[in-house]
């Protein structure tokens, strides 16, 4: 057992030294995701840099879409003792001021993108309800997460080209999530072999200019809800709880990629509003990133000894590429309802079986 720099602080919540989580499922993770974006169809980057302690592995990846590009660098090593190093090689995010200010580096390499950016919280950083899925008798789901619309101010530069951001039309949100779900190499799949692998699901952080809206929509494939969320959130005032979301989109003719969505909320002792959202530029997130598609590159996947760097670039006009796209979509979006127009992240994936698709 090795003491680190986090067990000089009073923050201790077991028996244990601060490096090691009280649980052993080797599936616990503590990660953060950011995006951004200029409120437009032009750019979107997503970031995210995690923790796996029970697999001795630290990783991060930034993907950025800009017109037809998809391009992704990805870095890992070992975790170590310290978990309070949040540098994965040219990756690092930097805790200015807890729930409220942070900075997230990607130092110039060899892959085309590089970043220097602070981020600002708009609204105060809003616990979500648990995520608690169990399937086949294994809990695959149990966490926590913190969430936050916020706006940037730095640079952003793609290929030579410097972008300068800043947080009048640089908008974005972040969230902060630990606990368990399915990371690292796969296991042999036992009983899981029989899941059917419905995963319907709807994540929306809404950032208007005075307030925000923060919904989650889950369902199983008999339409039963695992999970939801409807809360809007000022800077300035307690949070309007906004009943339960009725999530109803609209799908391209023979897929399930969404060309728009409205979003019914209904606040106890309040009026009814829909909210309309439309995707501008779609992101996939399990392209590249480590959320799932490449054999040899996972989140908590074991990349050896060394500190890793890579770089993936892909073209959606090529039709090798764009087959490629496939999975969760973390999109841009416009949103308008009476309240105003706003911006953020649509992120949906219509995965399987679910009474919304006939037959």
């Amino acid at each position: 057992m090795t003491l680190s720099p986090l067990d000089d602080y009073p923050i201790h919540q077991a028996p244990e030294v601060m490096r090691h989580v009280t649980t052993s499922d080797r599936n616990f993770y503590d990660r953060y995701y950011f995006n951004a974006h200029p409120c437009s169809d032009d750019l979107m980057l997503i970031i995210g840099i995690g923790q796996y302690p029970n697999l001795g592995v630290m990783d991060a990846f930034a993907v950025v879409r800009r017109g037809p590009l998809h391009k992704v660098v990805r870095a890992s090593r070992e975790l170590g003792t310290d978990r309070m190093n949040t540098t994965v090689g040219p990756f690092r995010v930097d805790v200015i001021e807890g729930l409220k200010r942070l900075r997230v580096v990607l130092d110039d390499t060899e892959h085309g993108l590089s970043f220097d950016l602070l981020w600002e919280g708009a609204i105060p950083a809003t616990l979500e309800p648990p995520h608690y899925l169990r399937w086949q008798e294994r809990v695959m789901f149990d966490s926590r997460r913190l969430a936050q619309t916020g706006r940037w101010t730095g640079t952003i530069t793609v290929d030579g080209e410097s972008i300068p951001v800043t947080p009048d039309h640089w908008w974005g949100s972040r969230d902060r999530s630990w606990g368990i779900r399915p990371v690292g190499e796969p296991e042999p799949p036992g009983i899981q072999a029989k899941n059917t692998g419905t995963f319907y699901w709807l994540y929306a952080p809404m950032q208007f200019e005075d307030h925000s809206i923060l919904c989650i929509v889950q369902e199983d494939e008999k339409g039963r809800r695992v999970l939801e969320e409807a809360t809007r959130v000022w800077p300035d005032r307690e949070p309007e709880y906004l009943g339960r979301p009725e999530y109803r989109p609209v799908y391209a003719p023979d897929t399930r990629d969404v060309t728009e969505a409205t979003i019914h909320f209904a606040p106890p002792g309040g009026e009814p509003f829909d909210v309309h959202a439309t995707p501008l530029l779609p992101v996939h997130m399990m392209v590249g990133t480590g959320y799932g598609l490449e054999p040899d590159w996972k989140h908590g996947m074991y990349q050896g000894p060394d500190l890793k760097v890579q770089g993936v670039t892909y073209d959606v006009r090529k039709p090798d590429d764009a087959s490629r796209m496939w999975g969760m979509v973390d999109a841009v979006a416009r949103y308008d309802y009476p309240g105003g127009t706003g911006y953020g992240l649509f992120e949906y994936w219509a995965l399987g079986p679910h009474p919304s698709f006939p037959g």
